[in-house]
Parts: C-alpha cells; sequence; structure tokens
C-alpha cells in the first residue's frame, strides 16, 4: 500500500470515534456480513461513520493491508481494530461490545 492510500485510511479511522469499512454504507449496507454490523451498532445507539470500499478499490485492499485482517467489514473503536461481523456478534451476544463502547465513548 501507498503512502497516500495509508494516510487516507488513518484519517478515516480518526474522523469517528466508532468508524467501519463496509460494502455500502450505514443506510444501505450491500452485504450480509456489512449488515450485520450497522444492525448491531444501531441496537446499541452507537454513532458511527462508514467508508463505502466499493467505491474505491485503493482503499478496499489497503484496509486489508492495515489490519492485517482479509475480510469487509472491519469496525474500529477509538483508532483499534475490533474485528469483522463475526467477532462483532460474539462480542455483541457476550455484553462485551457494550462494555467497550461505554468506554470508548464516555
Amino acid at each position: 500500500m501507498d503512502a497516500s492510500t495509508k494516510q487516507r485510511i488513518e484519517q478515516l479511522i480518526g474522523s469517528s470515534p466508532v468508524f467501519v469499512f463496509m460494502k455500502g454504507n450505514k443506510l444501505m449496507p450491500q452485504c450480509g456480513f456489512s449488515n450485520n454490523v450497522v444492525q448491531i451498532l444501531n441496537a446499541l445507539a452507537v454513532p458511527f461513520e462508514t467508508f463505502d470500499v466499493l467505491s474505491d478499490p485503493e482503499v478496499r485492499q489497503g484496509i486489508k493491508e492495515f489490519s492485517d485482517w482479509p475480510t469487509i467489514p472491519q469496525v474500529y473503536v477509538n483508532g483499534e481494530f475490533m474485528g469483522g461481523s463475526d467477532i462483532l456478534i460474539e462480542m455483541y451476544n457476550s455484553g462485551e461490545l457494550r462494555e467497550k463502547l461505554a468506554v470508548a465513548l464516555a
């Protein structure tokens, strides 16, 4: 990944306490996994921003290298990579996600 793509990703992550790289956007997810993440964050009434990786192939590939995580969506909380859909579902079901978000957004 080139330096400008890395810088762009870092700026996106830093633009909101909760940031999601996904297919589509929070109003219209374009895959089931992205929709799962949106539904979880909406259920927790957490404000979040998104970036549609389908709109930018450089960011779509770059975020996978940035996080060393091969799939989309990717969720960041205060700049820290939390995981994708499956991990968020597990964290949501255990209550861990609510706790992490409460601390992060306090």
